[in-house]
């Protein structure tokens, strides 16, 4: 009986203010066929650094994350605090 894990990215949602919510699933099978799933999720906001993300996750982070909407986050925050 062989035992594999696995993550996945399972989404990438892109709220309103450019934050990404990415959600990574963590797969674990016998012979092939899933025993068990976990799920972990994380939030990537406008100027954080994504260099470690997943491949897909950094092409969201750059299509998404425009100085346009680093500026406006930005100047949101700053508004709330």
């Amino acid at each position: 009986m062989a035992l594999t894990e696995r993550q996945v990215i399972a989404r990438r949602d892109v709220l309103e203010d450019g934050t990404i919510e990415v959600r990574t699933d963590t797969v674990i099978e016998r012979d092939g066929v899933e025993i068990s799933r976990s799920l972990h999720r994380h939030v990537i906001i406008p100027g954080a650094d994504y260099s470690g993300e997943d491949e897909s996750v950094q092409r969201s982070c750059r299509a998404e994350h425009t100085a346009e909407i680093i500026a406006a986050y930005n100047a949101k925050m700053a508004a709330l605090a």
